[in-house]
Order: C-alpha cells, then structure tokens, then sequence
C-alpha cells in the first residue's frame, strides 16, 4: 500500500514540485520540527489564551494541557498512516484510502485544508494587532486586517523563493521565539513568585469557568488550535528525509516543546492578571500580562516576539498547506486556477487567507476554524478504524479514545457558542455547505472525464 501511494505521487507530481527530489534538498528532522512549531507556536498562543479565559476562567493552564491531551491521542493516527504512506498531502491520501475518492474523503480533506487557511488568516490578525498594540491601535478595524493582509503577502513571497530558505528561516525563527517565550515565560514567574507554579496543580485561587465544566471543555477546544499545526507535518512526506521514521519523531518533539511552553506562558499570564483583565485583552493577552512584570520593555519584547511568531507561523504554514492543496488538486478534489501557474497552490491559498482575514475577526476565525478541524479529524480516526486499521497495523482502541475526546470538547463549544454567538454558527454551516457542494462538483465532473475517456 505504501509503495502504491508512493508512486500515485510521483506520478502526479505537484506544480509546485518536481518529482525526485535529492536527499540533500529534502527536510532535516530539525527543519521538520521547526516548521511544525513555527505552524503552532504563533497565533494559538499569543491570540488565543484571552479567549480561552472567556471560557475556561483561571483554569487556562489546565485547558492548554488537556488540549495537549487530545492532540496527543489524535496525532496517533497521523503518525501510523504517515509513516506507512509519506507524501506531500499526507491528510488527503489518508481520507482518499479510507473512504475512496469521493464526496466524504473530499470534502472533509477540504475542511482540513480550510481549517488550515483560517490558521493563517489567525496568524496575519495577530501580527496586525501585536504590531499595533504599543500604539494603542489595537482594535483598529482598519488597521488590522491591512497589516495582516500584508504580513500574509510578505510570508507568500518567501515561500515562492523555494524550501532551503523555508527550511533556514523556519529554523532561525522557530529558535528565537522558543526562546523569546521561554524568557517571557521565566521573567513572568520570576516577577509573580516561583510558587506560581504551584497552582499549575491546584485549583485553588483560580477564578472557575461561569459555566463549570462545558466551559472548561469548550476552551479545551480553542487550545487544540494552538498544537493543530502538527498535522502540517504529515503533509512533509515527500519533502522529509526518511519520513518513515522521521514525521512520527517531528510530530511528538513538536507537540511535547509546546506543551511546555504554553504551560509555562499561561502560569505566568494568569499570575500577573486577574481572569477579567485577561479577557478584556484577549486578543493580545500576552502584551497586557507582561506589562506588570516588566514595563513598557515587556510590552516591546512580547511584540517582537509575537513578529516573529507570526509571520515565521505563515511561512512554514503556506509551505505546508500549499503541498495539501497540490494533492487535492492532483487528485480532482479541488479546482485550479483559469491559467496554469506553477505556484497556483501558494496563490490560491495565501488569496483565500487574505480574504479571510479582511472579513473575520479573530473570535470568529478561532471558532470556525475548531469546528471545521475537529469535524475532520473525527472523520479521520473513524476511517482508521473502520477500513485502514489492518493495512497500517494501528491499535483501534487508541483512533476511538481520540474521537470520544474530540466530541467531548466539541460538543459543548456547539453548545455554548450557539447561546453566545449563534451568527458564527451560521457561517461554519454555510461554509461547510459550499465545500461540500464544491466537492460534489468536481466529483461530477471527474466522473464525465473518465466517461469520455473510457
């Protein structure tokens, strides 16, 4: 199966990608890793903990954990497919082999590439509002979106140069935000006492969820933003040396360093800010919490670092979802461009993040794109179980407890976004609606080209 697979792809051979590339251009373990985190360590965590505050009320720590939790779970599936079947649209393939090349495995494959798209367009809001956040311009609704879309521009003009300068700038970056955090992360503790830490195992003097448990649950749910990024390295297949080995190893090095972190990040931000000032500055949450600790130079240093997340985040994401996009596009499960572009799948992808950020704010991006993700990722493990399970020899029970853990979280995000924001509901049914009928489309029309040709 894996050889078969293997060969669909050089056959195919994306735009933007010549067939056979040598050892010597493909991704390190290193370079995979640091686009990985740069996907991760970027909007989740700079734009988001306000957010899950709103949700999950002093218990952010605990919420980022249990996220890391389900990923953990979910990335099992991921990672015995991917190393039984390398290639550059590692999701798409897996849906292709478990439910054919229809409607299902296209459709969903199309949720994933869109959750993806709304990373981006995260990514790109965050930067505007990070970089106008000294300023006091933060909540310009102007000025944002102009900066993200530009950020989104600058970060496709860097992938057009090719992969060793991906790879070089994702590493250098992914390095200094690490330890931009790290500092951050350290200096917040430091200020607030280390005994802070403590609380990261108590939930005493941490103010509770308004809505108990379905509230911590829902903001579980926007924390699995924060690591979804690792699924960008299943689609490193082709360009990965030894993937066999090496997407399993990139996948857990990735989501174990964010995981500490997030959880060190968010023991500081919720020790030098009370649960309403974090929610007050939620989408900039990290500049408001070091503040206290340090001044107007953290307020400065946390913007940098948040620069540099952000746009490091939309290089490597455009690097890896424009490879997803070449596989469906490849496979007949998305349409190209009127002309024929050999970059047609970085156009198309950093376009479509370009409108999303001019149009969502980023409570809407976040929401919609948790639910397109976790629909798709439910659909993945199930198809593990149900028609793949034997061809990559993987252990049922872990796929199943990985889709308990999805819904869990899921449905009450449904629940209680439904009672507070019922309007972006309404957008992810709308949008789910066209991706399917999009798909039912070109599923038609691929149909009538194989009639003809047979």
């Amino acid at each position: 199966m894996a050889e078969k697979s293997q060969r669909e792809h050089q056959q195919a051979g994306g735009p933007d990608e010549p067939a056979g590339n040598s050892d010597e251009q493909k991704l390190s373990l290193v370079g995979s890793v640091a686009l990985g985190t740069g996907v991760m360590i970027g909007a989740g965590i700079f734009a988001l903990v306000g957010q899950v505050a709103e949700l999950a009320g002093g218990w952010v720590p605990w919420a980022f954990l249990a996220g890391a939790i389900v990923v953990a779970f979910s990335s099992y599936s991921y990672i015995r497919y991917s190393a039984a079947n390398p290639s550059s649209g590692g999701i798409a393939m897996l849906l292709k082999a478990a439910y054919g090349p229809g409607v299902i495995a296209g459709s969903f494959s199309l949720f994933m590439y869109v959750s993806m798209i709304l990373a981006e367009s995260l990514l790109g809001r965050t930067f505007g509002t990070y970089v106008l956040r000294p300023f006091g311009l933060q909540d310009s609704a102007l000025l944002v979106p102009v900066l993200a879309v530009l950020a989104i521009a600058a970060a496709a003009l860097v992938n057009l140069v090719g992969n060793q300068w991906v790879e070089r700038s994702a590493t250098v970056t992914a390095a200094l935000k690490i330890i931009g955090i790290a500092v951050l992360a350290i200096g917040g503790l430091l200020a607030s006492g280390l005994s802070s830490l403590s609380r990261l195992f108590t939930t005493a003097d941490r103010t509770p969820p308004e809505s108990g448990w379905l509230g911590f649950l829902a903001g579980v749910t926007l924390c699995i933003l924060a690591y979804k990024g690792f699924t960008t390295i299943t689609n490193q297949g082709a360009d990965l040396r030894k993937p066999e080995r090496n997407v399993g190893r990139s996948i857990m090095i990735a989501i174990g360093l964010c995981t500490v972190l997030y959880l060190l990040i968010t023991v500081a931000v919720t020790g030098s800010l009370t649960v309403p000032e974090i929610v007050d500055a939620r989408d900039y949450a990290l500049a408001e919490a070091a503040e206290p600790a340090f001044g107007s130079l953290g307020v400065t240093l946390t913007v940098i670092i948040a620069i540099i997340a952000t746009l490091s985040g939309l290089i490597a994401s455009l690097f890896s979802v424009s490879k997803l996009y070449d596989m469906l596009h490849d496979m007949g499960q998305a349409p190209g461009l009127p002309r024929h572009s050999t970059h047609q799948s970085l156009l198309i992808t950093a376009g479509l993040a370009i409108v999303m950020a001019s149009f969502f704010d980023l409570t809407q991006i976040a929401s919609l794109g948790a639910i397109l993700y976790l629909a798709m990722d439910i659909a993945i493990h199930w198809g593990i179980i149900r028609h793949l399970r034997h061809e990559i020899e993987v252990k049922p029970w872990v796929p199943f407890v990985a889709i308990v853990l999805d819904l869990a979280v899921l449905v009450p995000f449904l629940f209680l976004r439904a009672q507070s924001d019922p309007f972006t509901l309404i957008i992810t049914a709308v949008t789910a609606a066209v991706l399917l009928i999009v798909q039912w489309l070109m599923v038609r029309r691929r149909s009538r080209h194989q009639d003809h040709a047979g």
